[in-house]
């Protein structure tokens, strides 16, 4: 019983941080009746209304199913027909996905383009570098990027406090000396990306004996030992526990990674400046406070992405 009313009291404090964050608004917008209500009116005499359908797709772990529920719901708010094919794979799938017509945009994080999707051997020395050389390579190929958002989400590596401190690691480097004792895991596309164990080996110097490891599992397989460092992201909210040690990286390897959403610029074009004006809005609340409360009530707390996404919105007016 103590136990199912701490977990229920959690869940409540991440509902709450949700309504908070990114609102600037001393009122909240409820998810009631008359609420929801209002938002099928205004969808269907909206901006969207009469436009072409778009299909949106994210990519496979927790922050993307997120983020692809907030850009829908949002769209769909202001009348547009928006279908989400959700958790399609890596970006190298992703953006397949996005060439073969499969989907139309995807959120994606511009570092990530760059590396994984553009092939660039030079890193960006700003996000802002970052989000101009993604956007201008998107643009050579018929797609753009919508406004990138306050929040970044970066690749790092951690280790449990007690392998950190038993092997006294603080920065990547410190891996070098351990050699293949060291078991890394990470996403299977972890093991062959020039922004991942291919550059931290160019970089560092280190040599670890990469295990692979499916979407979600990184902290399980932490704690368990089946590896002793592992890939994770800079918001996973698992890092705000004394648990982990994220290792630094002073190189810059994992790069600048805001959120932005790839779309398709002649479906850009057909569905007028609200489309874009509706995604802007969205990114523009999406600070690091927020995006990690997001990503507790959907990872700790087992909340579905589409309610969380839904919470988010209503609270700061978009629904």
């Amino acid at each position: 019983m103590t136990k199912t009313l701490t977990t229920a009291a959690a869940a409540l404090t991440v509902v709450a941080t949700i309504a908070a964050c990114g609102s600037s608004s001393s009122s909240t917008t409820t998810s009631t009746p008359a609420a929801t209500t209002s938002a099928s009116t205004t969808a269907a005499s909206g901006p969207g209304a009469g436009k072409p359908p778009v299909t949106l797709g994210d990519k496979n772990f927790t922050e993307q199913y997120i983020l692809g529920a907030l850009y829908q719901q949002a769209l769909q708010a202001k009348g547009y027909k928006v279908t989400l094919k959700s958790n399609i794979g890596s970006s190298e799938l992703t953006y397949k996905a996005l060439q073969s017509g499969q989907i139309e945009g995807y959120p994606e994080y511009t570092g990530t383009l760059l590396t994984a999707i553009a092939n660039a051997t030079t890193l960006p020395t700003s996000a802002q570098a970052a989000y101009q050389e993604a956007k201008a390579y998107l643009e050579t190929h018929g797609y753009t990027m919508t406004d990138p958002t306050p929040f970044y989400d970066s690749d790092a590596l951690a280790a449990t406090k007690a392998y950190a401190t038993a092997h006294h690691l603080s920065t990547i480097a410190d891996l070098m000396p351990l050699g293949k004792s060291v078991k890394l895991g990470g996403l299977p596309e972890f093991q062959t990306r020039a922004q991942a164990l291919i550059g931290l080996k160019k970089a560092y110097g280190i040599n670890p004996t990469f295990v692979p490891l499916a979407s979600g599992l990184f902290y399980n397989a932490l704690d368990s030992g089946q590896v002793n460092v592992s890939d994770v992201f800079t918001t996973d909210p698992q890092l705000a526990s004394a648990k982990y040690v994220v290792l630094t990286d002073p190189k810059h390897v994992f790069g600048f990674q805001n959120v932005a959403l790839i779309i398709k610029k002649s479906v850009l074009d057909a569905e007028g400046p609200a489309f874009a004006d509706t995604v802007n809005k969205v990114s523009s609340l999406l600070t690091t406070k927020a995006i990690i409360a997001m990503n507790a009530a959907v990872a700790l707390n087992k909340e579905a992405p589409a309610t969380v996404a839904h919470q988010f919105l209503a609270a700061n007016g978009l629904l």
